[in-house]
């Protein structure tokens, strides 16, 4: 009687833990990271009687946890990746903000600035037209500066986000090597403690969604975590620290550094994987060097054309004009701590139409240097400085270079933020061009000058040059002062005849014995010449951006931001429906179904009930037998 007694208390006590665990599973069910549990039932074995064997009823094995390691893992990871796209794709929208269209955008005030010469050009002596265009030109400089400056603020909010992440991550990683502690004190117990394993995955899954990590089980059921692909963040039950630090060459770099023992071991930005922080640095490191060197590539362009074109004019008093933006300074080449020579290196602008947005590194050797485009990665060998590559002249203004010495140069890293207007005054701007074209009187009526204007310094600029063509069609250039002539030169309509830094620009079919002489503008003629101020709005169309004229400089610079940011909408959609589904896959085997837990709670509270009728009769019976027997 008392095996009956047992197998029902057996029973009421197995179903009540089952139905406690069902509780705990609906109670759970909208709790991050909880794996729906369940319980494990096992019969109690047998007994032996003379006519046969007999059951002693059930009892719970264990209590075990709907988990798949393999989805876990997908799903942490594929989260992980997610979170690096949709951050980066957020700092770019940001970015985006800044860099509007319209009437509000760079590209409408550069060539609101830039047409603005046109009224120069039709009046020169007009005092008002002279001074829109410094207006305008003022105007363009505050934008790009302003425009600078937000940049820079998106910078410095990008380091503190990162710095914020870096704490959030150390946190966590020293709530996990607790957990590890913890898991670590439940060995000897034959059971699985859920919740630890539960919490010790949902803190791995927070440390994802900040870096991508890689994760090694141990058999004390504890879990080591590496990061950058071989730093051990958490060993067992000990958490080690990540910090944001400075390049050593660029300090206004950042980039992320591994500490262990207070030994830092810089991480490269290429193992990050995943997580915020990696699409911080590829936001910080990568996309946004690349705007501000395209802002800053615009600015240094504009300047240094419009400067090179204004100096070889003349303005309203008949003096020769000066720079029409403040010039730029060479930019100083950033140093490698591990240099040995005492080399001051700089670089400045030789060539404005071929200048490529990007920073530079150069690295000296026995022979000469090796100039590398951080871009794109392209080296270039070249001989001792100074070396001249994509318009920009690398040279030493002050001390000797030690093979193995390194520098990195920014050339454009301050043009944008520190652009402004030169002149003051409008009859500064130098409007009037330093020579004048005169027709032969007996040119026949075929021919018209288009444009003549100062294309380069020269001291041969004002020399009395006569052009004469012949009944071929070729023309001849005499120039009496140097005492050179050229024949026999082929003429096409609409192309420039440059000679001794100026450029003139005829129209229509020649006529033997037609002639122009360029000479000196006379002295008293620069309020009504405008030879300069056309040459600087014939700029506009001027191949400026690897092909892209001046005017639509502002065009290219916007189109490679939209490239970015198309790019980077389109990898954030793909990655969160990847990390979605993979989410979903993980929550059908892990996940609380409550239509699921109602079926299996009536079910177990049909078996208690059972059980305690079992137990009741039971006790019923052997209340009988009692009775009975004491008679």
């Amino acid at each position: 009687m008392s095996g009956a007694l047992n197998i029902a208390t057996r029973a009421l006590n197995t179903n009540l833990a089952a139905l406690q665990v069902i509780g705990n599973n609906i109670a759970n069910v909208n709790t991050d990271g909880y794996s729906r549990q369940n319980v494990l039932l096992q019969s109690s074995g047998y007994q032996e009687f003379g006519n046969g064997f007999f059951g002693k009823g059930v009892e719970i094995a264990t209590v075990t946890r709907s988990h798949s390691a393999y989805l876990t893992r997908e799903a942490i990871l594929s989260q992980s990746v997610a979170s690096a796209d949709g951050l980066r794709l957020s700092k770019l929208r940001q970015m985006e903000d800044l860099f509007p269209t319209g009437e509000a955008g760079l590209g409408s005030a550069m060539n609101s600035m830039l047409n603005a010469w046109a009224d120069v050009a039709a009046a020169p002596s007009n005092l008002t037209a002279r001074v829109v265009v410094l207006a305008r030109a003022d105007e363009l400089a505050a934008r790009l500066r302003n425009t600078a400056s937000q940049l820079d603020q998106q910078k410095q909010g990008a380091v503190l986000q990162a710095e914020g992440t870096v704490t959030t991550v150390n946190r966590l990683a020293q709530d996990l090597a607790s957990v590890n502690q913890r898991i670590i004190e439940t060995q000897g117990s034959a059971n699985t403690p859920n919740d630890l394993f539960d919490q010790r995955d949902q803190l791995l899954s927070e440390l994802n969604k900040y870096i991508q990590t890689s994760n090694v089980p141990g058999q004390d059921g504890t879990v080591s975590v590496f990061v950058g692909g071989s730093q051990p963040l958490v060993l067992g039950r000990n958490a080690n620290q990540l910090a944001v630090t400075s390049d050593p060459i660029d300090p206004a770099r950042k980039g992320l550094s591994f500490v262990q023992s207070g030994v830092t071991t810089p991480l490269s930005d290429n193992t990050l994987g995943g997580g915020e922080l990696a699409g911080l640095m590829t936001f910080l490191n990568q996309d946004l060097p690349d705007m501000q060197n395209q802002l800053g590539r615009m600015a240094l362009a504009l300047a240094t054309t419009v400067n090179q074109q204004h100096r070889l004019g003349v303005d309203l008093n008949g003096v020769a004009g000066t720079d029409f933006f403040v010039p730029p300074s060479a930019a100083t080449g950033l140093p490698a701590p591990t240099n040995t020579g005492s080399a001051t290196a700089q670089v400045r602008v030789n060539d404005p139409a071929a200048l490529r947005a990007s920073d530079y590194e150069l690295r000296v050797n026995a022979t000469g240097v090796d100039v590398i485009r951080l871009s794109d990665g392209l080296s270039t060998s070249m001989g001792p400085l100074p070396v001249t590559l994509d318009g920009l002249t690398f040279e030493l203004p002050s001390g000797a270079v030690a093979p193995g010495d390194r520098f990195v140069f920014q050339p454009y890293a301050s043009a944008a933020r520190n652009i402004s207007l030169s002149l003051a005054a409008p009859d500064q701007l130098a409007a009037a061009s330093p020579v004048l074209v005169t027709p032969g009187l007996g040119n026949a009526s075929g021919m018209s000058v288009e444009r003549l204007s100062a294309v380069s310094p020269s001291a041969s600029l004002t020399n009395p040059v006569t052009i004469s063509f012949q009944a071929d069609g070729t023309y001849t250039v005499v120039d009496p002062v140097a005492g050179t002539s050229s024949s026999g030169n082929a003429y096409t309509a609409g192309q420039p005849i440059n000679v001794n830094g100026w450029s003139l620009t005829l129209r229509g079919s020649p006529t033997a014995g037609d002639s122009f002489e360029v000479a000196g503008a006379p002295a008293g003629s620069t309020r009504q010449n405008a030879g300069n101020a056309g040459a600087i709005l014939a700029l506009r169309e001027q191949p400026t951006f690897e092909g892209v004229p001046l005017a639509d400089g502002y065009t290219s610079l916007f189109s490679s931001l939209g490239t970015k940011v198309q790019s980077a909408r389109f990898a954030a959609d793909f990655t969160a429906q990847v990390a979605t589904s993979a989410e979903s896959a993980r929550a059908g085997v892990s996940g609380v179904n409550l239509d699921e837990e109602a079926a299996r709670l009536l079910q177990f509270q049909q078996s208690y009930q059972a059980a305690a009728k079992f137990l009741q009769i039971a006790q019923s019976t052997f209340d009988t037998l009692l009775q009975t027997v004491g008679r």
